[in-house]
């Protein structure tokens, strides 16, 4: 018999109605009845996804697992189930720290203690978590990646139990992966520290070499991969050429029934365009990173309402808001990879119903992604430069700085140091992917304390220090906990409690914090940037020609994939997305637009397949004339062969030469 944390009994039953099983058997059995049971009790389901269940069973057993889930498949459950089951902690690692800070609190909300460590933090509230942690007070434990093998954890990890290790977002360790992070590359360092441990690797977007790199990277025993299919069958996805976006789009919105998201480059844009709609009739709003996160927070929560129908936002809207009914998602602007538009536009139609998943563009907009694809790759010289200048900016010398967090003006940055802003800040995303510091903008929707001295000893300074006691007796009467774990306050609810200004509120609180008696963060509207590590001399900073290149040339594939999606009008545009991630025995999906355009040709995928068969080879050794053509598929009737010809001739596959014969387009070979 086996004793789970959450009070299962796993009991080896030695009898079965049916007749003798083995002891494998038994075991596969008990374990699915108890992650069902945790399934109904804690997330109220009663049934998994799917895919799910062989996933939690296969990391229950042992086994180093991958699992490929698309975007909205359910990859949380994946180790929060298991987690339940195993003893020891679950250590959860993500790059996302609005993600990570999300599933904390939902875990929370059910009962399940968790913590999570990421930059930002302050020294105290690290503490704090990492003492749940030690004490067996948490489940799960949430870590940034630039967090995982800093010397505090490293000393911490000999004294915790760990049950399993969840990699999220995995193909961040990928070098050949869209979000490469090198952070990541260190995770495998954990498992000579905990020999025997599972790891479960979760992605919803790899390639067939991002898939395998992923394993060997986290240095997986044997291969071990779960794939569900890429398929969408009720996600029509649709490209529109047009010059004139706006019109397409308000046709769009006003045809298409129910919410819907669409994604725009930059925060001007976002308000430019959600003006336009409104302006229309069309309830919508507009969110990008920059906002108040009170704001961020209230336009969230009108979209999952229903009572703003459209989102117009840059990419940062999205992430871990479950949102099943979304109908539309639109693209106006090229995303830079497939990786990132299948995620995107997966956010739609996640109930199973019809959904659509339009990109509209222009020629232009081509010239445009890979321009903006240059400026995302500075010169290694320009991005020292900038390395340099954020040093000065924030008052650090070398070898100083590691964890601390500043607030930053970009703007402001670039006018001191004459800099333009979009290199700038793409220079920073580099440096930050290289895990020297990590960007965040106003991380906290509010300000936060916690008590640093005991009871008694607060009491005393309560008695020697009059000014302070009626704020201290107030925090105490208003919240719970603030002794173990940061509070979230509000200083104008304490001044009006108190009958003074919320400002006398916030002095006082920065005094207690300077007299160590509390810790307390004052909420920010502003961005901010934690120093992952001791600032270095610039010059020091190693950025390898041939790693650059590569890394530049990846992105330039990618965005190749991207117009080659959006630039072929001849193959299903289910078929190319998932093809372009290795899974090619899918059938043609009959909803897009190229599907819709030649189901019009009144033909079967099998009929178009077999007048293709015959007449390409034909086509591509000599022109031939229609009648020849029509001839060579007797067992085909003359008008759907003549379909099919008229179909791949308005698709530019085949060209009509001038004494009225067909032949193949040279260079053409995609059906």
């Amino acid at each position: 018999m086996r004793n789970t944390q959450d009070g299962y009994l796993l009991i080896f039953v030695t009898l079965y109605p049916y007749g003798i099983i083995s002891g494998l058997q038994r075991i596969t059995i008990i374990m699915i009845s108890t992650i069902h049971q945790i399934l109904a009790r804690y997330w109220g389901y009663s049934a998994f996804r799917p895919m799910q269940e062989e996933i939690i069973l296969s990391v229950l057993s042992g086994h180093d697992t991958l699992a490929l889930l698309p975007t909205g498949g359910g990859k949380s459950l994946c180790f929060q189930v298991p987690g339940m089951v195993t003893a020891g902690i679950t250590l959860v690692i993500t790059p996302l720290i609005a993600l990570m800070k999300d599933q904390v609190e939902n875990l929370k909300s059910k009962g399940i203690p968790a913590e999570a460590i990421y930059s930002g933090m302050t020294p105290r509230e690290v503490e704090l978590a990492m003492n749940h942690v030690l004490h067996g007070q948490a489940r799960f434990l949430y870590l940034s990646p630039e967090r995982l093998l800093t010397e505090r954890f490293l000393t911490a990890l000999e004294h915790i139990k760990v049950g399993m290790i969840a990699v999220d977002e995995a193909h961040c360790i990928s070098q050949w992966g869209y979000d490469f992070r090198p952070p990541y590359l260190r995770i495998a360092e954990l498992r000579d520290r905990l020999p025997g441990v599972p790891v479960l690797a979760l992605t919803a977007t790899a390639t067939r070499k991002v898939v395998n790199d992923i394993q060997d990277k986290l240095r997986f025993s044997q291969y071990h991969v779960f794939e569900r299919s890429f398929e969408r069958n009720n996600l029509a996805y649709v490209v529109s050429r047009t010059e004139n976006k706006t019109d397409r789009l308000l046709r769009i919105c006003t045809n298409v029934k129910g919410s819907g998201i669409i994604y725009v480059r930059n925060r001007r844009k976002t308000r430019e365009v959600a003006g336009l709609l409104a302006r229309s009739g069309i309830r919508a709003d507009y969110y990008h990173a920059g906002l108040d996160p009170r704001e961020r927070e209230k336009k969230q929560d009108a979209w999952k309402s229903g009572s703003i129908r459209v989102m117009v936002s840059t990419n940062a809207f999205g992430m871990g808001i479950d949102k099943p009914d979304v109908r539309f998602v639109v693209h106006l602007d090229l995303p830079d990879s497939p990786e990132a538009y299948f995620q995107e536009a997966g956010r739609a139609g996640r109930d199973e119903k019809k959904a659509f998943a339009v990109l509209l563009f222009e020629e232009a907009d081509i010239l445009d992604a890979r321009h903006n694809l240059d400026l995302s790759y500075p010169e290694p010289e320009f991005i020292r430069r900038v390395y340099k200048a954020l040093g000065n900016y924030l008052n650090l010398v070398p070898g100083t700085g590691r964890d601390t967090t500043h607030v930053f003006d970009i703007n402001n940055f670039c006018n001191q140091y004459d800099f333009k802003p979009v290199m700038a800040y793409n220079s920073l995303k580099f440096i930050e992917r290289e895990g020297f510091i990590v960007m965040n903008e106003a991380m906290s929707t509010h300000s936060k304390l916690v008590f640093n001295a005991r009871k008694d000893d607060l009491y005393r300074f309560q008695v020697e220090h009059a000014a302070f006691d009626p704020l201290i007796k107030m925090i105490l009467r208003s919240y719970g906990g603030v002794f173990s774990e940061p509070a979230s306050i509000s200083e104008a609810e304490l001044g009006q409690r108190l009958s003074i200004p919320a400002e006398t509120v916030t002095q006082l609180l920065t005094r207690l914090h300077q007299l160590d008696i509390l810790t307390y963060v004052p909420r920010t509207d502003k961005p901010q940037i934690t120093f992952s590590s001791e600032l270095i001399k610039a010059e020091d900073l190693r950025i390898s020609p041939q790693f650059y290149h590569e890394r530049k040339q990846e992105a330039v594939q990618r965005l190749d994939a991207i117009i080659n999606y959006v630039s072929t009008s001849n193959r299903c545009r289910s078929q190319m997305l998932i093809s372009y991630f290795g899974q090619s025995d899918s059938r043609r999906c009959g909803i897009c637009d190229v599907c819709i355009e030649r189901n019009k040709a009144n033909l079967s995928e099998l009929e178009f397949n077999n007048i293709l068969e015959v007449i390409k080879p034909m086509l591509k050794a000599a022109p031939c004339s229609l009648k020849e053509l029509t001839n060579a598929c007797p067992r085909i009737s003359e008008e759907k062969v003549i379909n099919a010809v008229t179909w791949l001739t308005d698709n530019d596959k085949i060209d009509v030469v001038s004494d009225g014969f067909f032949r193949w387009r040279s260079g053409n070979e995609d059906q």
